[in-house]
């Protein structure tokens, strides 16, 4: 279980990833293009189509180079810089021929230089390294990260229409489906950049990927940026895919998706979820991802779960969960378990967790128990 909250830690950093110039860097002249530094940079307009113009640099770049433009992002982003959440005042340098989180470095004095809006939805960068004649890695920034492009060719895009990029990136997350590549395939990074999109067209192509036709995998992954980015209609794509999903892994998934998603019905549906769904996975899964939100909402299902459920194993997940809770609420309620409840691998459960607890009050327990 431990593994499963460092995975669900990381995968929440990643959520927010979410996402003309001289050899110094100077910012190209559109309002929407990033400070660039350390690249020549030229200023296009897309021709004819996003797909042709960059088929185009595909087939005729002679080194490798990278390709960016901007779109709006989904309301509810903060700055985005080289995978990075950045909740701070100042914005990050992002080194792109380096390119992960712990590459990012600070760059208050850039910070000054970058382009600001002050009104207006938050613009997303998105950018695209060319090598070999093919697309080798997808990045999303938002316009007051400063780039580094690491002395490669720099092109800004114009007049790029959001339809044609969510098209575009499109492609990657279907060509690729993302079995077993890792979160910086090219798929998954595409994935991403379509999520971070405004619009709906970037939400009508999340939801296509949900289709129970597609691979586990992939219908996993957007699932987790529907719950993470997409607000209501997220939410309610989420809700169609707990009730209908055939599979009990995606099921389970989805209530770790509901688990990160801002809306109030979130919580609501993974109650349901812990109570009725058929599988005793995804109900231990519901169960687990509601310890995470706490609540009185979520500690009553998570009662409920340990009083009522058929399947000890859910029982057992629930007695878990419960530990996962604040010590104050979860520790009086182990014990509550422990001296009550009829079934013996639940009461050997709730022992477990008080022993790993190190609770004052669960030592105190033992004693109890130990001296009748």
């Amino acid at each position: 279980m431990k593994t499963t909250i460092a995975l669900r830690n990381t995968l929440l950093a990643a959520a927010f990833v979410l996402l003309a110039g001289g050899a110094s860097g100077s910012r190209a002249q559109q309002s929407d293009a990033p400070l660039v530094e350390n690249a020549q940079v030229q200023t296009r307009s897309v021709a004819g189509t996003l797909a042709a113009t960059m088929a185009a640099f595909e087939k005729n770049a002679p080194n490798p180079m990278w390709v960016g433009y901007a779109v709006n992002a989904v309301a509810g982003q903060h700055s985005i810089c080289c995978g990075n959440y950045n909740d701070g005042e100042s914005c990050r340098k992002c080194a792109l021929e380096d390119g992960d989180a712990r590459d990012a470095v600070k760059a208050k004095n850039e910070a000054s230089k970058s382009p600001l809006r002050l009104e207006g939805k938050r613009r997303l960068t998105v950018l695209f390294r060319l090598q070999d004649k093919q697309v080798m890695r997808v990045k999303v920034t938002t316009e007051d990260c400063v780039l580094d492009a690491g002395g490669l060719g720099f092109v800004w895009l114009t007049n790029v229409k959001p339809a044609e990029s969510v098209a575009f990136l499109g492609e990657y997350v279907r060509d690729e489906n993302l079995g077993g590549h890792g979160r910086h395939s090219v798929g998954n990074e595409a994935l991403v950049a379509i999520a971070l999109h405004d619009g709906p067209e970037a939400q009508v192509a999340l939801e296509s990927f949900t289709a129970a036709a597609q691979p586990e995998e992939l219908r996993k992954q957007a699932a987790f940026w529907l719950g993470v980015a997409r607000g209501n209609e997220g939410f309610t794509a989420l809700q169609r895919m707990a009730k209908n999903d055939p599979s009990t892994e995606v099921r389970g998934h989805v209530a770790f998706a509901l688990s990160v998603s801002k809306e109030p019905a979130a919580l609501e549906e993974m109650i349901r979820m812990a109570h009725d769904d058929e599988s005793g996975h995804v109900r231990g899964q519901a169960i687990f991802w509601l310890a995470q939100k706490a609540g009185k909402r979520a500690v009553s299902a998570i009662d409920g779960a340990i009083a009522n459920d058929p399947d000890t194993e859910v029982k057992k997940k629930a007695v878990f969960a419960l530990s996962q809770l604040p010590k104050d609420e979860g520790v009086p309620k182990l014990i509550q378990v422990a001296e009550n409840n009829r079934n013996p691998e639940v009461r050997k459960q709730a022992m477990f967790w008080l022993g790993q607890s190190q609770d004052p009050r669960a030592l105190s327990f033992f004693e109890k128990v130990l001296l009748k």
